[in-house]
């Protein structure tokens, strides 16, 4: 499995003068064609495939819900003065987390009633969507859920917090 692992090679850049644009430019990889576009352009090449398999599925989810907390993420810790090897852990852990969140996603979905999860549950069978059950099973797909969880709880390890006045 893909998993969390870093793709970005960018590094923020130190000046403070250089602050915003970096920012932008974050938003601007993580929306555009190396991240939700790119995501999009597969997910929706993919459906009504029946030979998707768990890095195209990894591949979707990286570069769409993963995307958006890591954008989030590290635009806060850019703004806030993160220094270059901060903003990569907190990278790494959006990532986990957005992945986390689609994993746990779709076990809810075949697990829980559309009355517990306030939606329609068995949506994703119904329409035949890939998924980490449908792929790898529940029990697999809670190990890779745990998995992600510690991985992303490890990428805050070490970190200091510090509270600074903007």
């Amino acid at each position: 499995m893909l998993m969390c692992a870093n793709k970005s090679k960018q590094s923020r850049l130190a000046s403070p003068a250089l602050v915003p644009y970096s920012s932008v430019g974050e938003l601007a990889r993580v929306i555009g064609t190396e991240g939700l576009v790119a995501g999009q352009v597969v997910d929706i090449g993919s459906t009504g495939l029946s030979d998707v398999g768990l890095e195209q599925l990894e591949f979707i989810h990286i570069h769409k819900t993963a995307a958006l907390l890591e954008g989030s993420v590290v635009i806060g810790a850019i703004l806030g003065g993160g220094s270059d090897e901060e903003i990569e852990k907190l990278r790494k852990f959006a990532r986990c987390i957005g992945l986390l969140f689609q994993v746990v996603d779709d076990i809810l979905d075949v697990t829980k009633s559309s009355q517990e999860l306030g939606k329609t549950a068995g949506k994703d069978l119904m329409t035949d969507k890939t998924t980490y059950p449908k792929l790898i099973g529940i029990e697999k797909s809670r190990e890779f859920a745990e998995k992600l969880n510690k991985d992303a709880k490890d990428q805050l390890a070490g970190l200091i917090w510090r509270r600074r006045l903007l």
